[in-house]
C-alpha cells in the first residue's frame, strides 16, 4: 500500500511520533504511532519464564480496573507512561512483581475502587475477607506520634 504522511507531531513526551496518513489509491486516512525503538526490556515472571515488556498488557490491565470508574483517558495514559518509565529505567530486566507493585501505588493515588480492582486479580483474592483486609489497609491512617514531655 502507498500512502504519504499528511502530519507528525510528537506525542507522550516525545516518547512516540503520530502520523496523520493518506492512502494514495482510495484517499482513506489513518493514524500510526511510531515508538522510538530502544532496548529489549524483559519481564522476569514468578513462573521463572521471561518474557517481552508489553506496555498494551498493562495499559489492558489498568483499564479493566477504571472500567465505569471517574478516571479520564490521560490519566490512565500517564499511569501507564510512569510505569513504562520505571521499567526503562530498571534496565534490561525487572520483576513482574515491581510492575503490579507500581501500578498498584499509582492507581492508589487515582481512584480506591480501580486500586482494589487490581488487587484482587493481582494479589489472587480468594473471598471478601481479602477485600476487607486490603479495603482497611487503603484507608488506614497512622495517627501522628504523640510526644511526651522532655
Amino acid at each position: 500500500m502507498d500512502d504519504r504522511v499528511v502530519d507528525s507531531r510528537e506525542v507522550e513526551q516525545g516518547a512516540a511520533i503520530r502520523r496523520r496518513r493518506e492512502c494514495l489509491g482510495c484517499g482513506f486516512r489513518f493514524t500510526t504511532f511510531e515508538r522510538l525503538g530502544g532496548s529489549v526490556l524483559l519481564v522476569a515472571k514468578r513462573s521463572g519464564q521471561r518474557e517481552l515488556f508489553d506496555r498494551e498488557k498493562v495499559a489492558s490491565g489498568v483499564r479493566s480496573a477504571c472500567k465505569n470508574r471517574p478516571v479520564d483517558r490521560a490519566q490512565l495514559d500517564a499511569l501507564v507512561d510512569g510505569v513504562e518509565d520505571l521499567v526503562r529505567r530498571s534496565g534490561v530486566e525487572i520483576a513482574s512483581q515491581e510492575i503490579g507493585v507500581a501500578v498498584l501505588d499509582r492507581l492508589r493515588e487515582l481512584d480506591d475502587v480501580a486500586y482494589l480492582r487490581f488487587a484482587s486479580v493481582y494479589k489472587g483474592f480468594e473471598d471478601a475477607g481479602d477485600f476487607e483486609r486490603e479495603a482497611g489497609l487503603l484507608t488506614k491512617e497512622t495517627a501522628p506520634k504523640q510526644h511526651g514531655p522532655r
